[in-house]
C-alpha cells in the first residue's frame, strides 16, 4: 500500500542500515528507517501528519541545527543551505504526507526523528541536483542529524509544537467564553431557581448561571499560559543523555539562539542537560491543566443537558438547538448531542492525563522511553478539546434560548422561595412555612399572607426578582 496516498511507479531504490538492505519506492522521500518503523508499528494508526504543528517544529529544530553546524564549520555551507531550504519548504506545508510513522512507537521517538531526517535529506538532495537516496551528498544522520540525538531534537520539537498548539487551544477557550458571556447578558432578566444537590435552593438569573460558565472557563486561560512556559526550557545540545557528546562546545547556545530567531519563541537552554533529557515534568503539568479544563467543560455540559431536559417532564428551562433526530424508534425525540460529545471528549482527555502520568513515572535512568505515548496523548487531548469547544460554541451555545415563563413559574412554585424570607421571619417560622407548603402543596406566598406574617407590599418587595439575586440590606421585625 502506498502510505503517502501517491501513485507508485513500481520503481525502487535500495537503501541499507544496520539490519541490512531494503527496497524503498522511488516516490518516497523517507527512507529505510522510516520503512522499518512502518513495518513495526501498527499501533494507533495516527500518523505524524495528523499533527502539522509537530512536523513544522521538527523542521524548525533541524533548520536551527544546520545553521549552528554551518556557523561552526561542522557542516558544508552548500549542504547546510539545501537542508535549510528543505526545512523551509516543509514548514510551508510541503511533503507533510511523507511524515508517516505511527505516533505511538518504541524507541523513545527515534522513528519520528529519522522520518524527519530522511525526508529533509532527500529533499535537500533534490535541491542539490542529486537523486533521492544518494546519501553521500547529504545523509540523514551525518548531515541532517549532525550534533543531535533523538533525545534532544525530538523533545525540543515536541515542546515547540505544543506551545503553538496550546496557543490555538487558548484561542478556542476565549471564543467559547465570549459565547457564554453573551448568553449571560441575553438572559440577565430571566429569573430562575438555583439548585444545590439537585434540590431547590434560592433564586438567581439564568444570566448569572451562564456568566459563571464564562468565568470558570476564563480561569483556564491563565492556567494554560502559565504552564506552557515550562516548555520554553529545551535541551538542544544535550545529544544522547545530556553530556553533549559529539557536539561542539559552542553548538548548544548557538543552536538555541537560531531556534529563538526561527520560532520567535524565547526558548532557553536547560540549566542541567542531564536532568532535562530524562525529565517529563513539563508534560505532566500541562496534561494536568488540560484535564482541569476538560473537567470544567464536562460539568458545564452536564448542566446544559439537565437544564434542557424534557421538554415536558424535565426542567425545560432552556432550549438547545435541535441538531438531528434523536431516536430510531421514538418520533419527535431530539437529544442534546453536542453536550454529549463534549462530555466524551472530556472523558478521553481525563484518561489521556492518566496515561501521561503513568508514562512519566515509567522513566528509567537517563531517558524516559515512553515519551511517544506522552506526546500522542497530549496532542490528542489538545486536538479534541479545540474541536469539542468549537463545536460546543457554534452548534450549541450560540443557539440556546430560554423558556422564561417556565423558569419564573418554578421560582414562585418552589419551597426554596422561603429562604428569601428567612432574614425577616426567622429560621423557625420559615421552616414551618416550608413544612406546611410541602405537606399541602400550597405556595409560600399565599401562606405568608394567610398567616399575616407580612403585608402584601412587604412580601412583594422581598420577593422581587432583583432583590433575591444579590446581597441587600434587610429589615428585622
Amino acid at each position: 500500500m502506498d502510505i503517502t496516498l501517491r501513485p507508485l511507479s513500481g520503481k525502487t531504490r535500495q537503501e541499507h542500515d544496520l539490519l541490512g538492505n531494503m527496497n524503498v519506492p522511488e516516490e518516497y522521500y523517507f527512507g529505510i528507517q522510516t520503512m522499518r518503523a512502518l513495518e513495526n508499528f501498527h499501533i494507533s494508526r495516527v500518523r505524524l501528519y495528523f499533527f502539522p504543528e509537530l512536523i513544522r517544529a521538527l523542521a524548525d529544530v533541524k533548520e536551527a541545527a544546520a545553521m549552528a553546524n554551518r556557523d561552526l564549520g561542522q557542516l558544508d555551507g552548500t549542504i547546510a543551505s539545501a537542508i535549510i531550504a528543505a526545512c523551509e519548504e516543509i514548514k510551508g506545508g510541503a511533503l507533510h504526507d511523507h511524515f508517516v510513522v505511527d505516533m505511538v512507537q518504541g524507541g523513545a521517538g527515534t522513528s519520528t526523528n529519522m522520518n524527519a531526517n530522511e525526508v529533509i535529506a532527500n529533499r535537500a538532495l533534490e535541491i542539490l541536483g542529486h537523486e533521492r537516496g544518494e546519501y553521500k551528498y547529504c545523509h540523514p544522520n551525518n548531515h541532517v542529524n549532525l550534533s543531535q540525538s533523538t533525545n534532544d531534537a525530538y523533545p525540543t520539537a515536541v515542546k515547540i509544537a505544543l506551545i503553538r498548539s496550546i496557543g490555538k487551544l487558548v484561542g478556542s477557550i476565549k471564543w467559547l467564553v465570549e459565547a457564554f458571556r453573551a448568553k449571560g447578558v441575553e438572559f440577565a432578566g430571566v429569573i430562575k431557581m438555583g439548585r444545590t444537590q439537585l434540590q431547590d435552593a434560592v433564586p438567581m438569573t439564568l444570566g448569572q448561571e451562564f456568566e459563571a460558565y464564562a468565568a470558570t472557563l476564563s480561569e483556564e486561560v491563565d492556567r494554560l499560559e502559565q504552564n506552557l512556559k515550562l516548555f520554553l526550557e529545551v535541551n538542544m545540545g544535550a545529544t544522547a543523555i545530556g553530556t553533549g557528546i559529539n557536539a561542539d562546545p559552542d553548538y548548544s547556545p548557538l543552536c538555541i539562539k537560531h531556534l529563538r530567531e526561527i520560532t520567535g519563541l524565547p526558548v532557553v537552554a536547560a540549566s542541567n542537560m542531564i536532568e532535562a533529557t530524562n525529565d517529563t515534568g513539563a508534560f505532566i503539568m500541562n496534561s494536568s491543566a488540560l484535564k482541569r479544563l476538560a473537567v470544567k467543560l464536562s460539568k458545564i455540559c452536564n448542566d446544559l443537558r439537565l437544564l434542557s431536559s424534557g421538554p415536558r417532564t424535565g426542567l425545560n428551562e432552556i432550549n438547545l438547538p435541535p441538531m438531528q433526530p434523536g431516536s430510531s424508534i421514538m418520533p419527535g425525540k431530539v437529544n442534546p448531542v453536542i453536550p454529549e460529545v463534549v462530555n466524551q471528549v472530556a472523558f478521553r482527555v481525563i484518561g489521556n492525563d492518566l496515561t501521561v502520568t503513568i508514562a512519566a513515572e515509567a522513566g528509567q535512568l537517563e531517558l524516559n522511553v515512553m515519551e511517544p505515548i506522552i506526546v500522542h496523548s497530549i496532542f490528542e487531548s489538545i486536538e479534541m478539546l479545540v474541536n469539542g469547544m468549537n463545536t460546543l460554541r457554534d452548534k450549541c451555545v450560540a443557539g440556546i434560548t430560554a423558556n422564561e415563563e417556565v423558569c419564573r413559574n418554578m421560582v414562585y412554585n418552589s419551597i426554596g422561595l422561603v429562604t428569601a424570607l428567612n432574614p425577616y421571619l426567622g429560621y423557625e417560622t420559615s421552616t414551618e412555612l416550608a413544612r406546611e407548603a410541602l405537606k399541602t402543596g400550597r405556595g409560600i406566598y399565599d401562606l405568608v399572607l394567610e398567616k399575616k406574617l407580612m403585608s402584601q407590599e412587604e412580601l412583594d418587595n422581598v420577593l422581587r426578582p432583583e432583590n433575591m439575586i444579590k446581597p441587600r440590606k434587610f429589615w428585622h421585625k
